[in-house]
């Protein structure tokens, strides 16, 4: 069966949220398709090209999701948020007439669970002062500080880190190694 896809310019990590504006007729449908048939879609990073855009170019690896709400904003368009269930391998992707991408998935192996080691408390402190933010309280994410995963999730969807760098950790399947991975990338910052 095939799933739906969503292009993005952000990544988006199992257990995490990110809010959606939709307005193109293709993405309206899809989201009222997945709600008659409680199914998720497939985010997925765009490597060239732009989200509202007809044709564009994105990874394999990307993250199943689901839909946690949905309210019709001011501005009149569709605003909805979802979250991340687990990784995804997109083994073949077709497009439709109306531009809307599917693609057969493959689910990939669930991450360990890993405490998180005192080496790496700081990353923990570092996104409890990210969460700070407005944006990111409104999501209403609850996050375990002791699990190295979700800090490690989390820190890559919120870090201002390249496209590419941020799909490199969300394609890691070692929570510590995506620890380390951040650690030297908040190295490179500093420098």
């Amino acid at each position: 069966m095939k799933t739906p896809l969503f292009p993005l310019n952000s990544v988006l990590c199992p257990m995490g949220r990110i809010p959606l504006q939709l307005f193109e007729p293709r993405y309206l449908d899809m989201l009222s398709e997945c709600m008659k048939t409680d199914r998720g879609f497939v985010v997925v990073l765009i490597k060239e090209g732009e989200e509202v855009a007809d044709n564009c170019e994105f990874y394999s690896v990307g993250t199943y999701v689901r839909l946690v709400d949905f309210r019709k904003l001011e501005s009149g368009l569709l605003g909805i948020t979802i979250e991340g269930t687990s990784k995804v391998l997109l083994t073949d992707f077709t497009q439709s007439i109306d531009g809307l991408y599917t693609g057969r998935i493959e689910h990939l192996i669930e991450e360990e669970y890993a405490t998180l080691p005192n080496e790496y408390l700081e990353l923990a402190t570092l996104l409890e002062q990210l969460e700070r933010h407005p944006a990111v309280k409104a999501l209403n994410m609850k996050v375990d500080y002791a699990d190295g995963r979700q800090v490690g999730w989390r820190l890559v969807e919120l870090l201002p880190l390249t496209k590419k760098e941020k799909q490199f950790l969300l394609e890691l399947t070692d929570p510590l190694d995506r620890l380390k991975q951040i650690e030297y990338f908040l190295s490179l910052m500093e420098q």
